[in-house]
């Protein structure tokens, strides 16, 4: 009988092949090592298939692949897709151009706990060091190096203590910092029971803020979340954004509003569908 993994990884990708290739050389690096990874793909074309078959004879975890044919951004579905997909009680979302520290999986397996959330960010890194991170540079971890950085052109910001931050100096950082502890699609995690209860994302919400609308229902229920931006680390890949428009968005404002006022737990647009 196959044994289910400590946590399953879900990755939202589209058509970024070699963005993605980085983000699994990452977990490649993980030191926990006890987790599988589901590929949640929005209509990917056949190189990013070439990639992930590569990647499965190549890495020590399994990949699931979950696609739909593309109908343009359509995230919240196939997230749904993914999460059905996960044979783990926990899981673990972050996204195809977010590069894991080693330790990242780790701070989240150790930080879970029934009844929470957890909220972490992410690392922003200029377009010219995202082209030049290499493999080698993952897995030795020099990527997370503030030195290395910054002599690959990184300018110095009060946000760099996210990578040097440890221990005590982190805890307090995640203790201080007026970000709220939301659900932050690149960097979360929680209960799989918790999220089929709410019925996971609202799939009439496109590009812009389906992950936070999640965390709000999550919040209805009675799920509290634990800041941990400071410990659970990764690197924001740079890239152009043409799935982004303002009707999008203002239409996701409008559904998290009426998620808010409504103190709304359950979607009618989610995984189960009760609709005609």
């Amino acid at each position: 009988m196959k044994i289910k993994p400590t946590i399953s990884i879900i990755i939202s990708t589209y058509n970024s092949e070699a963005w993605l290739e980085k983000v699994l050389w990452s977990y490649e690096a993980q030191t926990f090592k006890d987790f599988e990874m589901v590929i949640a793909d929005d209509g990917s074309k056949q190189p990013t298939f070439d990639l992930i078959d590569k990647m499965k004879s190549e890495v020590h975890y399994p990949i699931i692949h979950v696609w739909h044919e593309d109908n343009g951004f359509q995230k919240s579905q196939i997230l749904n897709k993914a999460v059905e997909a996960c044979n783990a009680d926990y899981i673990l979302m972050s996204d195809g151009d977010c590069i894991a520290r080693k330790d990242y999986v780790k701070v989240h397996v150790d930080r879970k706990e029934k009844g929470y959330f957890l909220s972490g960010g992410y690392f922003m890194l200029p377009m010219n060091i995202s082209k030049l991170i290499s493999k080698d540079d993952i897995l030795t971890q020099k990527c997370f190096d503030l030195k290395w950085l910054k002599q690959k052109g990184l300018k110095s910001s009060f946000k760099n203590n996210k990578l040097t931050a440890k221990g005590f100096k982190s805890k307090v950082l995640n203790a201080i910092t007026p970000t709220n502890a939301s659900w932050n699609g690149h960097n979360a995690s929680g209960w799989k029971a918790d999220i089929l209860t709410i019925n996971g994302f609202d799939e009439r919400m496109q590009y812009g803020g389906q992950d936070r609308e999640l965390g709000e229902r999550l919040f209805n229920l009675g799920i509290k979340s634990k800041q941990i931006r400071y410990s659970a680390i990764c690197l924001h890949l740079d890239h152009p954004r043409g799935y982004k428009n303002q009707e999008s968005i203002n239409k996701n404002l409008a559904i998290r509003a009426s998620t808010k006022k409504e103190k709304r737990v359950w979607t009618d647009f989610g995984i189960k569908k009760i609709f005609p």
